[in-house]
Order: C-alpha cells, then structure tokens, then sequence
C-alpha cells in the first residue's frame, strides 16, 4: 500500500471548487459522466460512472472534503482529503490519498493528475 501527495493549484475560488467536487451537476460538467454525491458524512459516492465509489466522511463547507474509496479485497480503508486553501492564483487544493493498493498505484497517480484534476483545472480555464 502507497500513499500519494500532491498540490494543485485552480484558477477559481474555494468556494467554487468546492462545489464543483461535491455537486453531482457540476461533477458531471467536469467530467462528462454521471455523478452520485451529496455532502451527508456516511453517505455513499459514486463518480466517473461508478467507476470510483466509497463513502462521504467529512465536509466542511469550502474547505475540505474527506472520502472512504472502494477498493475489492483490501483490508485497509483508502482514504482521500481533498484541503482547499485560498491562493493568489485562486485555490491551493491539496491531495492526500492513503492506502492505494501498490498494483493500481501508478493507474491511480496518473488518474489524479490527468483525470481528476486535470480535467477540473480546463473546465475552470475554460471558464476564464
């Protein structure tokens, strides 16, 4: 199991970013595909058209977001925290993703980056 860290930085506000990663409307605008979330801690998500799902932990409104990801057959919980910090270019979000199963390491980091993040970094530029 691996452990992944990253910042990115997202040329709109924390309030906005929080929204587009918590409302399945939005989520859907970002990414092209169906979305199940809303911001109950206990709640189940789904995202990417069910190809991520888990369980809402934590909220705190523009600020941070904490989730439980499935992953078949592993006894640890992977666990993400999404922090969004206020930043002159807009918001600072960091990324701590724990317990990522060492086989899909290398598919997850690139998912972050080119999928994830990537994709909500061009929708944000695209509405500049």
């Amino acid at each position: 199991m691996k452990n992944y860290k990253k910042y990115y930085i997202i040329p709109a506000p924390p309030e906005e970013v929080y929204w587009a990663l918590t409302n399945p409307l939005s989520i859907k605008l970002w990414t092209g595909e169906e979305a199940e979330m809303n911001t109950t801690a206990g709640s189940e998500f789904s995202i990417f058209d069910g190809s991520i799902t888990g369980k809402n932990l934590e909220f705190e409104e523009g600020k941070k977001i904490v989730q439980q990801w499935d992953f078949e057959g592993e006894e640890e919980d992977s666990i993400v925290t999404i922090k969004l910090h206020e930043h002159k270019k807009g918001t600072s979000v960091e990324l701590i993703h724990t317990n990522i199963p060492d086989e899909v390491y290398e598919e997850f980091v690139g998912g972050w980056n080119d999928n994830y993040f990537g994709s909500l970094l061009e929708f944000f530029e695209e509405e500049l």
